[in-house]
């Protein structure tokens, strides 16, 4: 089956020498590396480690409840 590429932005800054950047549109894919090429590599590593943990298949025992969260 073809996979279809999903462009999203990344954020990235130099934080002594490695490069640390997260998806604006996915919080909590955040990776880093030594190089710029790098850190593109390891978010999309990250990115698919996400998209699989989240299948329905890999969350069937999870609960949800509904909470009040004040800002």
């Amino acid at each position: 089956m073809p996979t279809t590429a999903t462009k999203l932005t990344l954020e990235y800054w130099k934080d002594a020498d490695w490069y640390v950047g997260q998806l604006r549109e996915v919080p909590g894919v955040i990776s880093q590396g030594a190089t710029l090429k790098e850190l593109e590599e390891n978010i999309q590593d990250a990115y698919q480690l996400m998209i699989k943990e989240h299948r329905p298949a890999a969350r069937r025992r999870a609960k949800t409840k509904l909470i009040a969260l004040t800002a």
